[in-house]
């Protein structure tokens, strides 16, 4: 079965508001099997939502709407909705009776506008909303189902949640998608789909590879496609274990698992702890990893040691060093880490110094240069890396590639 989105709303389309609730209700729809075609955004204008409907009940069985049920001169997708669907809006009473409850609730009077939001088509099977004033609205046409919910997202994955999702899985009879996403470091995008050529041709039909790169981390989602669960299941848990064979070297976990979670992972695990110390990075690699749940358990602290004082003054790094070697070298990022794991006593040290731009490079130490380096309990290793974007977009990547250093390491001891 096929469906597709329409988010209402001129903030969406000049950027004032991030739609979040297509990728939400994308991710639902595909879980309950349909095939999501499309995905549209349109002006508050009449023609133009009137124009896209009639374009999706061509293509799609289920069309989802959000936004422009509000209460103001400016949200008109109850009078569109009832122009598409040859209607006329009505008061309904239990609507009006929510309203003004929720309203008397928050002590604000009512308004004419407050009453307006209890207006639906006459031909929708109203979806009342205990979350807000504005009501979702089921309609159906010539074999196809639209609903239009609120822009609000707590408001609409409540309607969803409550009306649309149970009466969307005993209407249709979808067919089975299976998503499985594999989480990879260490290759660019261009490398990987190379050495995965062999893998990709061996697919079976009924599965399908996408790859998603951010700043460094490639997302590979297989998807698999059928009628018969138990078939696609075992289908893709061989596919998956073919991946695991052909690049073991680069995975490091599933689903939604990033690399602070890997790594944490991996220290609860082994019962090993962890300190950091970033120059270049400002604790970008610390706030990473402190924003998984129960990170004190390996997790003892870091020394943020942007400046050279800090280095010398607190992580007792040698000032000879850094005036024969330069604060960017790998001199000093083994200093700052074997500094950092006597200080803190931990069984891990990772320290980052470099350049993370726009300025203060040079020819032999470029702008986004990077020194890693790891202190553990068979000794100091560093290693450096070159890229070439904008600040913040090097300061993510340092601290991806350290994490990923560490998590390298932390499998080989």
């Amino acid at each position: 079965m096929k469906a597709e989105i329409i988010t209402i709303g001129d903030e969406l389309l000049i950027g004032q508001t991030i739609d979040t609730n297509s990728a939400w209700m994308g991710q639902v729809l595909s879980s309950l099997g349909f095939d999501i075609i499309r995905k549209t955004a349109v002006h508050d204008k009449r023609e133009d939502i009137i124009g896209i409907l009639s374009d999706s009940s061509s293509r799609s069985d289920l069309v989802l709407i959000t936004g422009g049920l509000g209460p103001t001169s400016d949200d008109i997708t109850k009078q569109t909705l009832c122009e598409y669907f040859n209607t006329r809006l009505i008061v309904d009473k239990l609507v009006l009776e929510m309203v003004e409850s929720m309203m008397a609730k928050r002590g604000f009077p009512m308004n004419e506008n407050n009453r307006k939001q209890a207006e639906v088509p006459e031909s929708c099977k109203v979806l009342t909303n205990a979350a807000g004033t504005a009501p979702g609205m089921w309609f159906e046409k010539d074999g196809k189902v639209f609903v239009s919910l609120p822009g609000v997202p707590h408001e609409m994955r409540y309607i969803m949640t409550s009306h649309v999702i149970p009466e969307l899985r005993t209407r249709f009879t979808s067919q089975v998608i299976i998503h499985k996403n594999i989480m990879t470091f260490g290759t660019p995008e261009a490398g990987l789909a190379e050495i995965l050529t062999g893998f990709e041709a061996g697919l079976p039909e009924c599965i399908r590879l996408a790859y998603l790169p951010a700043a460094g981390i490639i997302k590979l989602r297989l998807t698999a496609t059928g009628s018969d669960r138990k078939v696609i299941e075992q289908a893709m848990d061989e596919q998956l274990k073919k991946l695991y064979e052909t690049i073991p070297q680069y995975i490091y976990g599933e689903d939604e698992e990033t690399l602070e979670m890997a790594v944490g992972r991996l220290l609860r695990e082994k019962n090993l702890t962890l300190c950091t110390a970033e120059s270049c990075t400002g604790g970008k690699i610390a706030q990473l990893i402190t924003s998984v749940p129960g990170c004190s358990d390996y997790y003892r602290g870091s020394v943020v040691a942007y400046s050279n004082d800090i280095k010398t003054g607190i992580l007792g790094v040698d000032p000879v060093l850094i005036e024969k070697n330069g604060a960017v070298s790998e001199e000093i990022a083994k200093a700052m880490a074997e500094g950092a794991r006597r200080i803190m006593k931990t069984d891990f040290a990772l320290a980052t110094t470099g350049i993370a731009g726009p300025a203060g490079g040079s020819e032999l130490k470029p702008v986004g240069t990077l020194w890693i380096a790891i202190s553990g309990r068979s000794g100091c290793a560093a290693e450096r890396h070159v890229f070439t974007s904008d600040r913040a977009t090097n300061i993510t990547r340092f601290a991806f590639v350290a994490l990923n250093r560490l998590r390298l390491q932390i499998i080989s001891e």
